[in-house]
């Protein structure tokens, strides 16, 4: 059975997490713009056979972010210390997916001491570029002339497969009422923390532990072709190429992600 808990610190006012199964422990960190909800279609798979904690980002789902602090995914990276540390958990396999990768980079950069591995589910290492953190400001200014819908309803169904648009189109629905939830500023938050984010390819190259890569083939949002370029950098990779997959495959294809992912989580505890 899945537990919520959640803690208050001096940092955070509220940090919410969802906890279940035993075993060596998993951290599963969502991406934008959800919450710890993205993982259901995984969670009866991996709770088999690993601890999850499975937590909202601060801002997100029952997590509250700081009022006095702006939103980095260092302070995320923050945030996820403290829920492991109430865990009196001091070494976990991180998971993030999209901006929940950008976060456990940041994790590991943070507290290498904490990672057995890292899991980039459609994530990448590198910086935003120029273009991509001017795009990121156009949508910020739509979201604050109140035109979130408009951004969710255009961004959420590319982040999906062709083929699985046509033929789950209730699960895009749920996914664009899901990040509706989201309120204008903390939407607005996440994204200027993705646009600031550094370069953190060098966690990658110098890594003390494995890294495991989810690449959608056909991914827009996190393109293949640079996950792929990233993924030979560390000493020990696990590299998956998933066909007719874009960047969602917790839902796209969730048994795949669990059997890879268990995978990998169970080298790193043997390791």
């Amino acid at each position: 059975m899945t537990e919520r808990k959640q803690i208050s610190t001096a940092a955070f006012p509220a940090l919410s997490w969802q906890e279940t199964g035993n075993g060596p422990v998993l951290v599963l960190i969502h991406g934008f713009p959800e919450n710890s909800d993205l993982w259901q279609p995984v969670i009866p798979a991996l709770s088999e056979q690993f601890r999850l904690v499975i937590p909202d980002l601060p801002g997100a789902g029952e997590s509250k972010r700081p009022a006095d602090a702006p939103l980095t995914v260092e302070l995320m990276a923050e945030a996820i210390h403290a829920i492991l540390d109430a865990g009196a958990i001091d070494r976990a396999v991180i998971a993030g997916h999209s901006m929940g990768g950008y976060t456990a980079l940041a994790f590991a950069d943070l507290y290498p001491g904490y990672v057995q591995g890292l899991s980039l589910v459609h994530s990448l290492a590198n910086a935003d570029d120029e273009e991509k953190k001017e795009s990121r400001r156009k949508s910020v200014a739509l979201i604050r002339k109140g035109g979130k819908e408009t951004f969710v309803r255009q961004m959420i169904p590319n982040l999906f497969s062709e083929s699985f648009r046509k033929e789950q189109p209730e699960t895009i629905h749920t996914q664009v009422a899901r990040a509706l939830q989201l309120p204008d500023e903390d939407m607005i938050a996440f994204y200027e923390a993705i646009a600031a984010r550094p370069d953190r390819t060098a966690v990658v190259r110098d890594a003390a532990f494995p890294v495991q890569w989810i690449i959608g083939k056909e991914d827009t949002a996190t393109p293949s072709e640079k996950a792929l370029q990233q993924a030979g950098l560390s000493d020990v990779s696990f590299i998956h190429v998933y066909q007719a997959c874009a960047h969602m495959s917790m839902l796209e294809q969730p048994e795949q992600l669990a059997t890879d992912v268990a995978g990998f989580g169970l080298y790193c505890k043997n390791r």
